[in-house]
């Protein structure tokens, strides 16, 4: 197949903070942005991007099955992330589509980094003290006491590339104890990053402090729900740089109100973007940030790079590494020698 046209979707970076990644997509076929709503319908978004032979996604929209069934002529879905759950990978496959995504190692440091970032200014109380002194309000310091980091019990969700880096950081930097859940993960394994292996009561029951870096999947949504904040200890802080639909919002909105939660920091939300009348927002001691976990300058250097070496792999019929879907009538058969 010749005539590249490349698609960039709902991507408020790629090729913006580093433009030389949109010139070496120019050398290989034609390139045009697209914003989309969302929640657009899988018919209409093959129509917006119909003669586009290539992708290049975020996290939105949603590539369903409805999606696949205008665009055969689609060779490759390049994710401008490590996240793959808004692509129906089977109808991908049966369609011949390639799925390639970014390897975790990428994003870890970023990400694990924005978690505790968040966290620390949750916890110290940084936001709404910095707002107070752009009020010309300095004198209001001693309202805004915070709490330590410092020889917490932490428990950490999720051990994989990126909760194994908050383990590090954590139990190094701060001295915590950390406790971790991850029933995909061998006791031996957790235990090498620094953290106990337990079940995810006792995380609950335990932690001062709880930390998301988990996948998401259909056995682990809504995981922090009404059942499980009920047993969190009083006034537990939890972060969340991994997935909003790990967290029941009304459920978080209702321990934030009664005081079980202390505070929320989330760079993610169920429904993204988020919007100033987002319920979280009612709440002083929750910080929230635009899924801005993996925006660092080191972290979207190499996502980009990425993107745009699939995109080259593609288009010579080469299978692109990290490919999650990996069957196409479009890409060569290595040789076996």
């Amino acid at each position: 197949m010749k005539g590249f046209k490349i698609g960039i979707v709902n991507s408020s970076s790629f090729g913006k903070i580093f433009p030389e990644h949109l010139e070496q997509l120019k050398k290989i076929g034609s390139v045009e942005h697209f914003n989309v709503n969302p929640e657009i319908g899988g018919k209409e978004l093959a129509d917006r991007l119909h003669g586009f032979n290539i992708i290049i996604a975020s996290v939105t929209p949603f590539f369903k099955a409805d999606f696949f069934q205008y665009k055969d002529e689609l060779l490759m879905i390049s994710r401008h992330g490590i996240g793959f759950n808004n692509i129906d990978l089977e109808a991908a496959r049966k369609h011949n589509t390639i799925v390639s995504i970014i390897p975790a190692l990428v994003e870890r440091n970023a990400v694990a980094e924005n978690n505790v970032t968040n966290l620390l200014a949750l916890m110290r109380r940084t936001v709404p003290a910095h707002n107070r002194v752009v009020a010309d309000r300095w004198e209001d310091r001693a309202q805004f006491v915070g709490n330590s980091l410092f020889n917490k019990t932490v428990g950490v969700i999720g051990v994989g590339n990126t909760g194994s880096c908050v383990v590090e950081t954590v139990r190094n930097g701060f001295r915590c104890e950390v406790l971790a859940f991850d029933p995909y993960k061998s006791e031996l394994d957790i235990e090498k990053f620094g953290a106990k292996k337990v079940e995810f009561d006792e995380l609950l029951e335990r932690s001062d402090v709880i930390c998301l870096c988990a996948s998401l999947n259909s056995k682990n949504y809504h995981m922090i729900d009404d059942e499980a904040i009920s047993k969190m200890k009083e006034n537990v802080y939890i972060s969340n740089s991994a997935r909003g639909a790990l967290i029941s919002e009304s459920a978080a909105i209702k321990g934030l109100r009664g005081g079980k939660i202390g505070g929320l920091a989330t760079d993610v939300l169920e429904e993204e973007p988020g919007r100033m009348t987002h319920p979280y927002l009612q709440f002083e001691n929750v910080v929230m940030t635009p899924h801005t976990s993996a925006y660092s300058m080191e972290c979207l250097e190499l996502m980009g790079k990425k993107c745009v070496s699939d995109v080259v792999a593609i288009s010579t019929g080469v299978l692109p590494e990290r490919s999650v879907q990996a069957d196409s009538k479009y890409v060569k058969v290595p040789s076996i020698i």
